[in-house]
């Protein structure tokens, strides 16, 4: 690569440039795909707070219509047990929905200007993609540790609906009579 005095990216038409390290195209497609497999995972998570949102609905829709007829009779096991399912629902909603600020799904513009560009060489474009590429693929792997945990919070919060629904259900039959 030829010194740049005027800090300055020389054109990679310039005859000086090594056209291999300057505008591989493998780079570039290597870094759109990592960027892809974030944006899909920024998507589900997306996905799954929507979801979270529904199991909600249907966690206090079952409650309302279900337990308001159960409820009617008096307070028995059943209904202690329908009440506290719905409270775990909640519990296991809330954490669906906080917000985690440790997920990266962008860049930090200043940050990447600072280490690409207002330096004393300027990175190449092949580069820069390497670098955001790994860079990507290390957000994607602790963005997954707690996507992970939050799907496997979705899933038991699903367990505990349906089983919410069969207790009202057993409170209003009175199902052993509990």
């Amino acid at each position: 690569m030829v010194a740049v005095t005027d800090d300055r990216v020389p054109p990679p038409d310039h005859p000086d440039v090594d056209r291999t390290e300057a505008d591989d195209p493998r780079l570039a497609f290597i870094y759109q795909e990592a960027l892809r497999g974030l944006l899909q995972q920024q998507a589900a998570l997306e996905s799954l707070h929507n979801r979270a949102a529904t199991l909600v609905f249907a966690a206090s829709f079952a409650s309302s219509l279900l337990g308001g007829r159960a409820l009617a009779d008096g307070l028995g096991f059943w209904d202690w047990a329908g009440v506290i399912l719905l409270l775990a629902i909640g519990i296991l909603t809330v954490l669906l929905l906080w917000p985690y600020y440790n997920l990266s799904f962008r860049f930090d513009p200043a940050d990447l200007l600072a280490h690409y560009v207002d330096t004393d060489a300027p990175q190449t474009m092949s580069t820069m993609h390497r670098s955001l590429a790994l860079r990507i693929r290390d957000d994607w792997h602790r963005n997954g540790l707690i996507i992970h945990r939050l799907r496997e919070a979705f899933q038991l919060a699903l367990v505990l609906l349906v089983l919410e629904i069969l207790v009202w259900m057993f409170a209003i039959a009175e199902v052993f009579g509990l």
